[in-house]
């Protein structure tokens, strides 16, 4: 029987749904990340705990590393060996977080060989219209207008919904910007003789340069090194990245700093905050927040507090990749 389910609640945007993730005795769940670029702290740091948590609670976890999907994306330059030689390096770079040992790692790669899969993507597509298709484009940080200029675009969210369905998983994890083509496997589930499924959805983290997070180009992003911080980033770079950062006094939204306090920093790092240049002490984020709005604390106070934070966290990454420094200087060629 899964267990403590209350800790990933406390930690997710969204469950669609609860009765339904409660119900399950036992479960596979997943998820998908394009190899594109060095792994941020939006995709490594919170979907690491994330996933960790999901898997002290009894879910089997598996992660599919999309070297097909990051093609159909253009992402490495749409080179497919490439996009093998950076999900290498996403494998190794959660690892160097603390991922369980008992996740499995995919590459779509593998997944594709088998003939049952492109059947079962054919049912999917048959259940689907065009423009319900398109409108799932968000989740590769594309318009509905790409699909106008190349074709492939439409058949990303119809493999990721066949991911779902061919792994006969019980949960899908991602980020709100998942949602669109998580809601359309949901809905036609019936259709192509597969269960339903649980999905979990996760927040997401603005470029360190501020703007909508919702909007796919002003997400922190892997293949951006200005809008985002590294796993393996050295101190002096997370502290001058966070230097630049938007983080206007007394403004919540759109500000980058304050939402990975509140995604990360509060939620799997600290169960209070204490500045201790000001001598202060936050026992949640909600009053975390009200002081910042409140102008009792400074961009610069964050801003400091939360370089200190993040390079202790961040340092066994930096040491595993001491070790593995091939990994960094073949993605860095590829960049």
């Amino acid at each position: 029987m899964l267990k403590d389910l209350e800790k990933i609640e406390s930690v997710v945007q969204e469950i669609v749904t609860r009765d339904e993730l409660q119900s399950l005795d036992t479960a596979k769940g997943y998820v998908g990340f394009e190899p594109s670029g060095f792994l941020h702290i939006g995709t490594g740091l919170y979907w690491t705990n994330a996933m960790n948590m999901a898997i002290d609670s009894g879910i089997e976890f598996m992660i599919l590393l999309a070297d097909w999907h990051a093609y159909i994306n253009d992402k490495m330059g749409g080179n497919l060996e490439n996009l093998k030689k950076a999900s290498d390096y996403m494998k190794e770079g959660f690892r160097s977080l603390g991922i369980r040992d008992k996740v499995k790692f995919i590459y779509a790669s593998d997944v594709v060989k088998d003939p049952e899969y492109w059947a079962l993507l054919l049912k999917v597509s048959k259940s689907l219209t065009i423009p319900r298709v398109k409108r799932a484009l968000p989740i590769m940080g594309r318009g509905e207008d790409d699909a106008e200029k190349d074709v492939s675009k439409l058949i990303y969210p119809l493999m990721q919904a066949t991911d779902i369905f061919y792994m006969d998983l019980d949960v899908a994890m991602g980020g709100m910007d998942q949602r669109h083509v998580h809601m359309l496997a949901r809905d036609i589930h019936r259709k192509v003789g597969k269960k339903n499924f649980v999905a979990i959805h996760g927040p997401m983290i603005s470029s360190l340069k501020g703007g909508d997070r919702m909007d796919p180009a002003n997400k922190m992003s892997k293949s951006k090194a200005n809008s985002a911080i590294f796993i393996h980033d050295s101190q002096e770079a997370i502290e001058d990245k966070l230097r630049g950062a938007y983080c206007p006094e007394k403004v919540v939204e759109g500000n980058p700093i304050l939402q990975i306090y509140r995604s990360i920093i509060f939620n799997f790092y600290a169960d209070h905050v204490e500045i201790q240049e000001l001598n202060v002490d936050y026992r949640s984020y909600t009053e975390f927040e009200k002081a910042y709005v409140a102008g009792k604390l400074h961009p610069s106070d964050l801003k400091n507090d939360l370089a200190r934070r993040l390079n202790h966290i961040l340092e066994p990454s930096r040491e595993y990749f001491r070790t593995r420094m091939n990994l960094l200087q073949e993605m860095e060629a590829m960049r």
